[in-house]
């Protein structure tokens, strides 16, 4: 069976990544080839490595079986209402209140960016991944951290080959240096860099760019980023600048580490992303970790619920939940225990002060109380 292939069409590399031999199989998929025609073997029996496709065929033969298909996304149109926005999240599994909703609605029917704020694991990034997926739209990421600058998010010259192709004309001769300096900092030169390729033409329609994490970097970058929001535009030197003909949608994301200058702000929509009530937490789980039992998914989100009203440090997020959901069905849990719960806290809690605060009888008090609500919401 032929993998999927996410960037492009099947072509001859594609024929030895599938090649089956006696020996050295690989259960893996492959996602897509990167711009140097290396491919992405993922999930596999082996650590995750990155093969040349020409010479796949040489250094193992892969059996490819894929755990899932994933089809050639069609593009869409936007969403015509705030019901419509709603229920595009809920084709990929992301439920979505009203409020998310309105908001992803008027920055989709506006051009304007959007901007995410809230705890950790509560479904921030994955708001942009439901976008792409469901709209057919090219996901373009730039994860943040401290120290980002222009040449990590937004471009470089590739240097060593501007060196060569110095090299190669003065060896050729060539005297004209207004000629060379227009050709060495040409197109074919320039190393784009997610905040560039986001605003390039795409056939599929603008594409969906994720700003991850925008409070781990320093306030110089946040200054550089009012020109790429307000006009969709970036100024390169050597060249001009390249300006957008169709916006895309961009989702900005912070964790509120700190505060996020106010301008950058101010061309944003904003909205909050808390925690889910139990009702929706619950049907969350039940969508994202089918295999869980009905009564252990109401005792998991119960159990979840009361964590977050007691003093910690890092309360769980959805994420968390749905961690523990799944470690929980791995082991055969059918209802929640002491026991079972102090085992599988670290999938829960990610900080050991938080969970020496549930050690002893904490956990068995809370599990008293999360079953006796339980029993009287019957």
């Amino acid at each position: 069976m032929m993998p999927s292939f996410t960037d492009r069409n099947p072509g001859p590399q594609d024929a030895s990544a599938a090649r089956t031999a006696n020996k050295g199989s690989v259960d893996c998929i492959i996602t897509k080839y990167n711009h140097r025609g290396y491919c992405n073997i993922v999930q596999s029996s082996m650590s995750p490595t990155r093969f040349p496709g020409e010479q796949l065929k040489f250094m193992y033969d892969v059996k490819v079986q894929p755990r899932f298909t994933v089809k050639s996304s069609i593009p869409r149109q936007l969403p015509a209402s705030i019901d419509a926005t709603v229920a595009l999240l809920a084709e990929a599994e992301y439920l979505a209140d009203r409020s998310l909703g309105t908001v992803l609605y008027l920055a989709l029917k506006m051009g304007r960016p959007i901007f995410l704020e809230g705890e950790a694991g509560v479904g921030k990034t994955e708001i942009a991944k439901v976008l792409s997926a469901t709209l057919g739209r090219r996901l373009i990421r730039l994860q943040c951290y401290e120290g980002l600058d222009v040449a990590a998010a937004v471009y470089e010259w590739n240097y060593a080959a501007q060196m060569i192709a110095i090299r190669v004309a003065e060896a050729e001769g060539e005297h004209d240096r207004a000629r060379l300096e227009r050709d060495i900092f040409s197109e074919r030169f320039l190393i784009k860099r997610p905040l560039l390729q986001a605003l390039e033409p795409d056939t599929a329609g603008a594409p969906v760019l994720l700003i991850d994490e925008i409070d781990r970097t320093d306030e110089a970058f946040e200054a550089f980023l009012l020109e790429v929001l307000s006009d969709f535009q970036v100024t390169i030197p050597e060249m001009g600048t390249v300006k957008a003909a169709h916006p895309p949608v961009v989702v900005i994301t912070s964790n509120r580490t700190r505060e996020v200058h106010d301008a950058l702000k101010r061309r944003c929509l904003y909205h909050w992303v808390g925690y889910p009530s139990a009702e929706r937490e619950l049907a969350i789980v039940r969508a994202k970790v089918p295999g869980v039992g009905k009564k252990l998914s109401e005792q998991v989100v119960a159990f979840v619920q009361a964590l977050r009203k007691q003093d910690l440090f890092k309360s769980p997020g959805v994420a968390e939940t749905l961690d523990w959901a799944s470690a929980l069905s791995e082991l055969d849990v059918v209802a929640l225990d002491p026991a079972t719960v102090s085992d599988t806290l670290g999938v829960l809690l990610k900080y050991q002060d938080d969970i020496a605060r549930l050690e002893g009888s904490k956990v068995k008090e809370l599990l008293d109380e999360m079953k006796s609500d339980l029993r009287a919401a019957e």
